[in-house]
């Protein structure tokens, strides 16, 4: 049996969170998540997670303040990065994806079923192919 996936979500509004953890988990992935900026990247730090689902506006360090240290630390991660957030910016955008972003949702513009078919494609994507 495949170990489920495991998916990080950092997200600031409990609601948000909530809601992509539930449907995330009925989809059979293993979720974990944080409040914030720096409890998420600690959460990075000490384990290893398929794909990262992260927020850009957080209290204290923002999504791509995470992202940044991350990859700073883990160059070689084959760990993926969506972005969800409200913040449309081409600026922040670019910035999201310079910092090997997979993918950019704006949380407006995606229902959750969207973004969690997003996150399963992107999940199948990664697959080492069987030989």
């Amino acid at each position: 049996m495949n170990q489920p996936k495991k998916i990080l979500l950092i997200e600031d509004e409990d609601s948000v969170r909530d809601l992509y953890v539930r449907q995330l988990t009925k989809e059979g992935f293993e979720m974990k998540t944080a409040e914030d900026g720096a409890s998420g990247l600690k959460m990075l730090q000490s384990e290893t997670f398929d794909l990262l689902l992260l927020d850009i506006m957080l209290p204290g360090m923002n999504g791509l303040q995470v992202l940044r240290e991350f990859k700073l630390k883990n160059p070689s991660s084959p760990m993926m990065t969506i972005m969800l957030t409200d913040l449309g910016q081409e600026e922040v955008i670019k910035e999201g994806f310079e910092l090997g972003a997979q993918a950019y949702f704006i949380k407006a513009s995606y229902t959750p079923d969207q973004v969690v078919n997003e996150v399963k494609k992107a999940l199948m994507q990664n697959q080492p192919t069987p030989k």
